[in-house]
């Protein structure tokens, strides 16, 4: 008996330790994307950000609530004004709160708190399995997240493109990025800021990956549980 129970917690451990990385809390409702779409800023518009929030969600555990109804979840992104279709708020888009990462801690309690004095910081802008996302200082620098947002949660004005094309486009225009770390070149607001640090820049304009890889980002996205 004694060395089946052996052979028994073995297989256990290992059975465990084949399992993919899942979300650390049930109640997870804040996340950083592990990993982008891939395309740069063309995530197929708001409607493809948010199936890839979902998509993450749920395979890492976090897409539905104790209670078993189903998580929406939204990509944090405001989009602009063009012909004649009205801009979206990012701040609109992701509930009302509180929101707490993969290891249980709140990053923020409501809309206000979050575009004031919350609680992101590099140890707490997670992804959806629970690992931190490597800022400024690791190798690859990744901080770099998707918002085309100003520092409030609102959208730009129509006129220059701060959404790579309402994030459709990965050749033209640029977007309005953050800091998930909140650490950036300087020691002012803007390197600090969590939503709306700088625009993305490179050789092809701005939106390819490959220019999203090259001012430090990967074409992340901030996911919040809406409900």
């Amino acid at each position: 008996m004694k060395n089946f129970a052996s052979i028994f917690t073995l297989a256990a451990m290992a059975l465990v330790a084949a399992q993919p990385a899942r979300a650390q809390s049930a109640d997870t409702s804040f996340f950083v994307t592990s990993n982008g779409i891939g395309n740069g800023a063309n995530l197929g518009g708001l409607a493809g950000a948010d199936n890839w929030c979902q998509t993450l969600a749920q395979a890492a555990g976090a897409g539905a609530k104790t209670s078993g109804e189903v998580k929406i979840w939204r990509a944090y992104l405001s989009t602009q004004e063009a012909s004649g279709t009205p801009a979206v708020n990012a701040r609109d888009r992701i509930g009302k709160g509180p929101w707490q990462n993969a290891k249980g801690a709140v990053v923020a309690k409501d809309v206000a708190e979050l575009h004031g004095s919350n609680g992101l910081t590099k140890q707490t802008a997670l992804s959806e399995k629970g690992e931190v996302i490597n800022g400024r200082g690791d190798t690859p620098n990744r901080h770099d997240v998707l918002t085309g947002s100003q520092p409030d949660g609102t959208a730009f004005a129509a006129g220059e493109d701060r959404t790579c094309k309402n994030w459709t486009s990965s050749t033209q225009g640029s977007a309005m990025l953050g800091h998930a770390d909140r650490i950036g070149l300087r020691d002012d607001d803007a390197s600090k800021s969590w939503n709306s640090s700088h625009p993305s820049r490179g050789p092809d304009g701005g939106c390819s990956q490959a220019d999203l890889k090259s001012t430090g980002g990967d074409g992340l996205m901030y996911c919040f549980a809406a409900n």
